[in-house]
């Protein structure tokens, strides 16, 4: 058996203790046994790498988008500063 001597506080809710207290006791195991055996098998699914990358795409596409539409506005800008000096020029 090993020796434990490592503590990690965790701060759950009154009713999260109860449900660790009555799974751990239902697999006849301490509620220390139970976390530990708990994180020690958790690896995160397909789904949520699959939703970490489509969150980093989306991420990369809209600084893109935003950058290209600062780019079309100053474009614009441009254009009517363009065209209210032609205009201007004409009516002088």
């Amino acid at each position: 058996m090993a020796a434990y001597s490592e503590r990690i506080p965790v701060l759950v809710t009154v009713q999260e203790k109860a449900l660790i207290a009555r799974m751990a006791q239902e697999a006849h195991i301490s509620m220390g046994e139970f976390l530990r055996r708990a994180a020690s098998s958790f690896r995160p699914n397909e789904d949520e790498q699959m939703l970490e990358g489509m969150m980093d795409q989306m991420l990369k596409t809209t600084a893109q988008a935003s950058r290209v539409i600062d780019d079309t506005l100053s474009f614009v800008e441009a254009s009517n500063q363009r065209i209210a000096s032609l205009e201007s020029s004409r009516k002088g």
